[in-house]
């Protein structure tokens, strides 16, 4: 049973974890324990009372209310905040009710005097050994309530403990680049204001003690992440007492919803958990809560080719016909045509909007093209970025009132263009309508859905509150995507803002992969993946296979690095793209037949291990962020097979790498694996280790079995 329940205390409890919560004396609704299952309901600590109040500090005993609104002698970091008709900002929420409707427990909370509801939302995933928390507010009344504030949890962790606390960062070209920092005395704030969940810090967050750091493997960790696709919020705050609490929501930046009589709001989910075997316990179980929410679920993503480094703009029908026949030689199952090819599209200056094929590139439409790509045995894709406008468009003449703005203020362009204004209605169905037409009357069976700028003068003509643009805009982009799926369930779409600006767990219950970073350099795309791995399964994450050089930016927050310059081995680039859902992108008229010959084994390989690799359990055996020598293995869920990965980029003297442990194995079994002549048993695969020999910038990929 996930959910225990009597009248005034809850507990929560999945495979192995648990959470606490309860009615004190004072009649506040309290967090009492998140941490390892316990034994009996019983174990569990009952709920405290806050203390007498104090002149100085408001309650003077720990605070623990597991919702707290702004109002009273309170100077916490509040989850939410409203302003009532009569201009009144104080919010005093009591508990009226609850009720369990099967893993989910719902909290009925009510302010003193004005009709406002807030019910609490609980779900206990036993499957994931996951926990779900959000909210919804309601207004009862009849004038109107301003939200200024709407956090979907907070989470409290135990009280006099010094915690580290793991979070990525980044920026285009380098994201998911993880950051770990001690939690100090005050308040830690992370979050976007750009109207996607951004490049720069990603709606995730893992607490440990500072005095027992987790480990891969090893250690307890606090961990959650949001399920949002736009501006959101965390905040970290460590008090004068030692408590520590996070919370994550809505970012109240510049927002305001107005909630109008009997209208209610729902709040994004929170999703968190406590693991007890480190970082990869964690990730682990996010991965399974992410595969189950795709789309498609399991199904495999294939190989696919992108023609955007061979063509760049200048597309047409003849070139993409002789790219599509190389790629379908090399055992390519998908063929993905990117920017260019649509009404006025030369350069980025012009086009977007007008999304009907370039009568000059394609004077028969796509139609003759698709048929060719079909023929060679290939799903088609096609790209599109229809959240956006260019001026110089058929669509921006007709309607330059769609696109966000201030009516006063210039309208800042980035890579020429504009962003539409998906919080309007008439946006939302004429983009659906559009979007419809082209996949009802070709045979497309991939969409990459880019966008590759964020939002400037947040302006909304003709709302009575336009500062709620950032929520109505990602709600109307929602929109957009679950009718285009619910008409056309067969596509495939993949999310990509610039790379990984919009790689959210919200978009993976639309989208079955995301595009992780513009960055395929394989070097830092080892260090992005790494990041990425955190929280998103390799069945997610598209890696291309281009001809970047690397010629490194120094990586974020670490400093100065040396230079690498030329082209990495055609292996070594293969193998790291093959760690995620494989793709090509590289220039396939430059590549030489001997190339060619090696790319097809390498594909062909990669179909061999694709179940596993997509759909196995990670671990995490060495980081590529902490030395030159890095390696992953990925299990079959019944641990009978797996795929290890290991990555060699430069080295100085001494050249002899220090043994490589796997993890996850079962400790009596035998395990055969390629490379070693006979098979060993998982307990000394994993104590013992194996040795490799790697030059620099080169890798291997060996398999093994249980025998």
């Amino acid at each position: 049973m996930p959910i225990h329940a009597s009248p005034n205390a809850w507990v929560l409890e999945t495979h192995s974890t648990a959470y606490a919560l309860g009615i004190n004396a004072s009649g506040a609704l309290v967090h009492r324990y998140w941490g390892p299952r316990l034994p009996y309901p019983a174990d569990y600590p009952p709920a405290r009372d806050f203390g007498e109040w104090s002149s100085f500090y408001g309650r003077s005993e720990i605070n623990l209310e597991e919702y707290p609104a702004y109002g009273g002698a309170s100077y916490r970091e509040p989850c939410f905040k409203a302003t009532f008709a009569d201009r009144v900002r104080d919010t005093v929420l009591e508990f009226r009710s609850s009720e369990v409707q099967g893993d989910e427990l719902q909290i009925v909370l009510e302010d003193a005097f004005y009709p406002l509801g807030v019910t609490l939302h609980y779900r206990a995933l036993e499957a994931f050994d996951l926990l779900e928390r959000w909210v919804t507010v309601h207004n009862f009344g009849p004038d109107p309530i301003r939200l200024e504030r709407i956090f979907s949890a907070q989470w409290h962790l135990s009280i006099l403990e010094d915690y580290r606390l793991s979070h990525l960062g980044g920026r285009w070209l380098e994201e998911f680049q993880l950051v770990q920092e001690p939690l100090t005395h005050g308040v830690k704030v992370l979050e976007s204001r750009r109207i996607t969940s951004g490049h720069q810090n990603y709606p995730w967050f893992a607490l440990d003690r500072a005095d027992a750091p987790a480990l891969e493997e090893r250690g307890e960790l606090w961990f959650g992440v949001l399920e949002w696709s736009g501006n959101w919020k965390a905040t970290f705050e460590r008090t004068e007492f030692g408590s520590t609490r996070v919370g994550i929501g809505l970012n109240d930046w510049d927002f305001a919803l107005l909630l109008g009589e009997g209208e209610s709001f729902v709040a994004p989910k929170s999703v968190a958990g406590y693991s007890s075997t480190g970082f990869g316990g964690a990730s682990r179980a996010l991965h399974r809560r992410v595969r189950s929410s795709l789309p498609h679920g399991d199904a495999p993503h294939k190989v696919l080719y992108n023609s955007w480094e061979a063509t760049g703009f200048e597309v047409n029908e003849a070139g993409q016909m002789e790219l599509a026949e190389i790629a379908a030689s090399l055992g390519v199952e998908l063929f993905v045509m990117d920017d260019g090819w649509f009404h006025g599209r030369n350069s980025d200056a012009a086009g977007l909007g007008d999304w009907w094929p370039d009568e000059r590139k394609f004077p028969h439409g796509l139609e003759p093209l698709i048929s060719r790509v079909n023929a060679h045995g290939m799903d088609f894709g096609l790209w599109l970025e229809p959240e956006m406008v260019s001026i110089e468009s058929d669509l921006y003449r007709a309607h330059p009132d769609w696109a966000i703005h201030f009516p006063t203020r210039a309208r800042t362009e980035m890579r020429n263009q504009l962003i539409l204004n998906l919080a309007k209605l008439e946006v939302q169905d004429h983009l659906i309508a559009r979007i419809d037409g082209l996949l009802s009357s070709l045979n497309i069976k991939f969409i990459k859905w880019d966008m590759n700028r964020n939002a400037s003068e947040p302006g909304w003509d003709g709302a009575q509150e336009p500062r709620a643009l950032w929520v109505r805009y990602v709600e109307g982009v929602y929109r957009v995507w679950d009718t285009l799926r619910q008409r056309h369930p067969n596509v495939t779409f993949q999310s990509c803002s610039g790379g990984g600006g919009r790689a959210d767990l919200a978009m993976l219950t639309r989208a079955d992969q995301v595009w992780p970073s513009d960055n395929t350099e394989p070097t830092t795309r080892l260090e992005i993946q790494h990041g990425a791995s955190y929280v998103l399964p390799a069945c997610a994450l598209e890696a291309w296979v281009t001809d970047m050089e690397s010629e490194r930016m120094p990586p974020f927050g670490r400093g100065e690095s040396a230079l690498r310059r030329g082209k990495m081995p055609l292996e070594f680039r293969f193998h790291a793209s093959m760690c995620g859902v494989l793709g090509i992108g590289a220039n396939l008229l430059h590549w030489d037949e001997s190339e060619r010959e090696q790319a097809r084994a390498l594909i062909e390989q990669y179909k061999a291990i694709q179940p596993i690799v997509q759909n196995g359990e990670l671990f995490r055996l060495k980081s590529p962020i902490k030395g030159a020598f890095s390696a992953l293995e990925y299990l079959s869920p019944d641990r009978t097979e797996g795929v290890l990965f290991a990555f060699r980029t430069h080295l100085s003297e001494p050249v002899v790498l220090p043994p490589l442990r796997l993890a996850g194995l079962e400790r009596e079994a035998l395990y055969q694996m390629d490379g070693l002549e006979g098979p060993l048993s998982g307990t000394a695969l994993m104590n013992v280790g194996i040795s490799l020999e790697l030059k620099d910038f080169s890798s291997v990929l060996w398999r093994f079995y249980r025998v």
